[in-house]
């Protein structure tokens, strides 16, 4: 038998239940305030520091202050302050450099240099296309000024920035050769950045070099995986030794011609959600196939040789590889600055994550200074032609 519930009754529960929901909801509510206060209240205490700190420094430092130095130095430092040894802030002109580098181009003289024993500017190589190609400048000059800028005086780093710009822009540089000081005026240039090369070694091996992955990478890659391939070749090596990684989507494509169709690998976030990072369609080359690490191969290049290592494609040769297996994302901010953040670690499909761990390869083959033959690419050769 049914039994009925009054009207004050029903008043009543449903005055019950509102009270314990507006409880709880003013419980967390209430929790989630002190939290937040909390946040603040901490945030706040090192934001007085700073403020404080800031104002010592301002009465008391006994130089002159660059603003624009100082706050990129705070920004610099919060991002150190994180702990992440890949995570950091770029300037605006870092960012730009950044994005040109990315594209697989360099703007400037087309030089790669070092720091003399002197202090100066040692020019290392001149490269193709350089704006110095057909000038009496060489290898083994000294540059030991930049626009009149004494490098001795502000120093290596601001003269190399001095020398970079603006496509088709001037920058006047005074060389020293035999004690002799020469000034030279060169129109900036766009470089395109090589770092796929090739040839072919006896009995028909393909040797691709690849020294990092950068927009234009793939292009030269396919370029140089196809020519020897049309030319004969039986067996590829991959030498990615002092390859410190680069760009993903690159790496991506340079990979997809070599790997069965799938997933190739995939990125883990913080919330432990996963997202397909690298994917390969049908096309398959199935050709003997080894890839020679080292100690600075890392990120992007660590996850070439472990994609092909993982689905039984080629054989690695070499030393145990760095370690990086988490990648970043850049944030542009308003200023033109920019914050490079680790958002994520990645594996294969296949395997778990090497980071800090690094990819052992299957030949281990320590490199010698003191041998006149690269013991690596020599046992990469043995086990092609086994």
């Amino acid at each position: 038998m049914n039994k009925k519930i009054t009207l004050g009754l029903a008043i009543s529960l449903i005055a019950i239940a509102s009270a314990v929901t507006f409880i709880l909801t003013s419980f967390f509510s209430l929790q989630s305030f002190n939290e937040k206060l909390v946040d603040f209240n901490e945030k706040s205490a090192k934001y007085e520091k700073l403020d404080s700190l800031d104002k010592l420094v301002r009465d008391e430092y006994f130089g002159e202050i660059e603003e624009e130095n100082l706050s990129s130095g705070i920004l610099k430092g919060y991002m150190n302050g994180i702990g992440d040894k890949y995570s950091r802030y770029l300037t605006p002109d870092e960012y730009q450099d950044m994005l040109t580098e990315d594209n697989g181009k360099l703007v400037g003289l087309g030089i790669t240099v070092t720091v003399d024993e002197s202090g100066y500017i040692l020019i290392k190589e001149i490269l193709d296309n350089s704006p110095l190609e057909n000038s009496d400048i060489k290898v083994g000059d000294i540059i030991v000024a930049v626009e009149d800028m004494d490098i001795l005086e502000k120093g290596y780093e601001e003269a190399v920035k001095a020398m970079k710009g603006n496509e088709g822009t001037e920058v006047k540089i005074t060389v020293r050769r035999d004690g002799i000081d020469r000034e030279y005026v060169f129109e900036r240039t766009a470089i395109e950045i090589e770092t796929v090369t090739g040839k072919m070694l006896d009995n028909y091996i393909g040797y691709i070099k690849i020294s990092g992955f950068k927009k234009n990478t793939s292009e030269q890659f396919i370029k140089e995986l196809e020519t020897l391939t049309s030319n004969g070749a039986k067996g590829f090596i991959f030498d990615l030794r002092d390859n410190v990684g680069g760009l993903v989507t690159a790496l991506e494509k340079c990979v997809d011609p070599l790997l069965p169709e799938g997933v190739i690998a995939n990125a883990v976030y913080k919330d432990n959600h996963e997202e397909t990072l690298v994917y390969s369609d049908e096309s398959e080359l199935n050709l003997p196939m080894v890839v020679i690490v080292n100690g600075n191969t890392a990120s992007a290049a660590e996850l070439f040789a472990a994609s092909l290592k993982d689905f039984g494609k080629a054989k690695l040769v070499g030393e145990q590889t760095f370690g990086k297996g988490v990648m970043q994302a850049t944030y542009k901010l308003e200023d033109g600055s920019a914050a490079i953040i680790t958002i994520a670690e990645y594996k294969t499909a296949l395997s778990e994550c090497y980071n800090e761990i690094g990819v052992t390869p299957d030949y281990i083959v320590p490199s010698s200074a003191e041998s006149t033959t690269d013991l690596q690419l020599a046992k990469a050769i043995e086990v092609i032609n086994e």
